[in-house]
C-alpha cells in the first residue's frame, strides 16, 4: 500500500513590492519549507540570498547566468534551477513587429522599473535594438501604481507612436491597468507576454507565462521526489507567439496587415 504524503503550500506575494522580498524569503527559510519556488528574477535572488540549502525552483524573464543566479544553463551548480523566458533578448523581435504594425513609427516608449536591478541593461539593449531598425526609443521610468498613470501621462506629451515595457513581474501584474492606459492615451502597446493582449493590449510577442510556470511545477514535484537543482538544466521556451488583439486595434483605428495576421499565432477577436 502506497504511504500517503501531505504537503502544506505556502504562498506568499509582494503585489510588486520588491522591497519586501528579503523578508519574505527569510520568512520561508525560517519556516524550514522543502523547496521555495520564485516567479521572477527579483524573487529568485532574494531566496538565493536567504539560503544555500532549500531547493529554489524559478522562473526567470531575464538571464539566469548573467544575473548570477546559476553558473550554466546546463548545469546550475547551485541550489537552483528553474524555467528562463529569455523575455529579455526578443526586444528586437517585439520592435520588428512595432515596425510591421506601424510602419511609419518613428519613436517607440519603453516603461521601466526603476526597482527592477535589471531595468537599465533592458532598456539600452531596446535602445541598441531600435537603433538598428530606425526606431528612437524614449525611455520612461514607473516603479508603482501612481507612476504608471503619470508614465502614460508623459508618453501622450511625447507623441510616441507605441509603447513597450520592461520584462519583469511588477508589468505584468499590473498588465489589465497598462492595457487600460494604453487604450485611455490611445497608443498602441506591443508587449513580452500573451497575457498583455488577452488583458486588453494590442499585441505580444514572447513566450508563453503559463508554460514557464507549468514547467516549474514539474521541477518542483521532482525536487519534492528527490532530485537535486543541480542536476536538472535550466528550461528554456521552444515555441514563441505572437498574439493579435483585433478588437483592440479597431478601437486603435489600425488595419492589422494581412502578412501580420497569417503569422500570428494566436488572434483574440
Amino acid at each position: 500500500m502506497t504511504p500517503l504524503v501531505s504537503f502544506c503550500i505556502v504562498r506568499l506575494g509582494t503585489d510588486g513590492h520588491y522591497d519586501r522580498l528579503p523578508a519574505l524569503a527569510a520568512e520561508l527559510v525560517r519556516r524550514q519549507v522543502t523547496v521555495i519556488t520564485a516567479g521572477g528574477n527579483v524573487a529568485a535572488q532574494a531566496a538565493k540570498a536567504a539560503t544555500t540549502v532549500i531547493p529554489i525552483v524559478f522562473t526567470s524573464g531575464a538571464d539566469p547566468v548573467w544575473s548570477g543566479l546559476v553558473q550554466s544553463l546546463s548545469r546550475p551548480g547551485t541550489n537552483l534551477t528553474g524555467a528562463s523566458l529569455v523575455a529579455a533578448e526578443l526586444a528586437v523581435k517585439r520592435l520588428e513587429v512595432i515596425r510591421k504594425l506601424l510602419p511609419h513609427a518613428r519613436t517607440v516608449a519603453m516603461i521601466a522599473n526603476p526597482k527592477y536591478p535589471g531595468a537599465e541593461s533592458e532598456v539600452a539593449e531596446v535602445e541598441v535594438a531600435g537603433r538598428g531598425i530606425g526606431l528612437q526609443i524614449q525611455k520612461v521610468m514607473a516603479g508603482d501604481v501612481p507612476a504608471l498613470e503619470t508614465a502614460f501621462t508623459t508618453i501622450s506629451q511625447l507623441r510616441v507612436d507605441a509603447v513597450t515595457v520592461g520584462t519583469d513581474g511588477f508589468f505584468i501584474a499590473r498588465r489589465e491597468q497598462i492595457a487600460a492606459l494604453a487604450a485611455r492615451y490611445a497608443v498602441p502597446g506591443i508587449y513580452p507576454f500573451p497575457d498583455f493582449p488577452a488583458a486588453g493590449g494590442l499585441a505580444s510577442y514572447g513566450a508563453s507565462l503559463a508554460d514557464a510556470y507549468r514547467q516549474a511545477g514539474v521541477y518542483t514535484g521532482r525536487v519534492l521526489k528527490g532530485a537535486k537543482p543541480a542536476d536538472l538544466p535550466i528550461t528554456q521556451p521552444v515555441k514563441f507567439e505572437l498574439v493579435i488583439n483585433l478588437k483592440t486595434a479597431k478601437a486603435l483605428g489600425l488595419t492589422i496587415p494581412p502578412a501580420v495576421l497569417s503569422r500570428a499565432d494566436e488572434v483574440i477577436e
